[in-house]
């Protein structure tokens, strides 16, 4: 009887030490649908990390395109400028916003109509995250 009283509070440290949910998450996504005669939609969405380390997304692919790069929008000068994002870190802890007039995803090529779009974020090799969302009307 003494041991299993022993063993229980090592249980529940141990439980309260492991990290709660996925470690990669991904809240608000919006993915906008392509404008008339356009070949690119955008997604906008928040990445938290919460796996106790520091990640780095190296790229993001879909299968309902062709290709995405994750870009970020800055001002220089008084004009608006979108420079492509190699590799995004995000420290454990920390939550990365994609949105209008910052980093967004830029979607390119459909393949087809699709319904519902898919993106899946690597880090090499490693598949981090999947999410999928149906598309948003455009924006204006």
């Amino acid at each position: 009887m003494r041991r299993h009283l022993l063993l229980a509070p090592l249980l529940i440290i141990a439980a309260c030490s492991e990290p709660q949910g996925p470690p990669v998450v991904a809240s608000g996504i919006v993915v906008t649908a392509p404008a008339p005669d356009m070949t690119m939609a955008a997604a906008y969405l928040e990445i938290a990390n919460r796996s106790g380390e520091a990640i780095r997304i190296t790229r993001v692919t879909s299968p309902q395109y062709s290709s995405v790069a994750m870009h970020e929008t800055t001002i220089d000068d008084g004009i608006a400028r979108m420079r492509k994002i190699a590799a995004l870190d995000i420290a454990d802890g920390e939550t990365v916003i994609f949105e209008r007039g910052g980093k967004h995803l830029m979607l390119m090529h459909p393949n087809g109509t699709p319904d519902i779009v898919t993106l899946n974020f690597y880090s090499g090799e490693l598949l981090l995250l999947s999410v999928s969302t149906e598309f948003a009307a455009t924006a204006n």
